[in-house]
This record gives C-alpha cells, structure tokens and sequence, in this order.
C-alpha cells in the first residue's frame, strides 16, 4: 500500500510513498515548519495504488505448488 501525508496546519502535503517514509516527512516538515508544534495532521491510504500487485504473487505461487505437487511421481 501506498501513504501520503497531509498536515493539519498549512497545506503541505507529500507524494505516495511507504508508511516510514511519510512519517519521517512529517517529522521534518514540523520541524521546519511548525517548530513549536507537536506533529498532527493525518495519513492517507491509497488503496488503489497503481503499484500494487495485490494477491496476484499468492495466486501465481499456488498454481506453481499445484503444478509442483502434479509432476511429483510417488
């Protein structure tokens, strides 16, 4: 999944990226920012990331066990 930051003070906010990352952006954008602040604002979640390949690795490791399990001779 893919996050994005948005402040609660000014109307900052960052690209999709990772969860960690967003949250260091957060932490230096109050920094910078808002100095006397404590970090607020939220957090996004795209749950239509374009670069997510959802249960399709899952899928394509089943077939693959199933296949495997198929030419094992006994």
């Amino acid at each position: 999944m893919a996050f994005r930051y948005r402040c609660g003070e000014c109307r900052f906010h960052t690209g999709w990226s990772t969860e960690s990352q967003v949250e260091d952006s957060a932490v230096a954008h109050y920094a910078e920012c808002h100095p006397h602040l404590l970090p607020g604002g939220s957090v996004e979640v795209n749950r239509k990331n374009p670069d997510s390949l959802g249960c399709l690795p899952m899928i394509g490791i089943a077939l693959l066990l199933i296949l495997i399990i198929a030419s094992c001779e006994y």
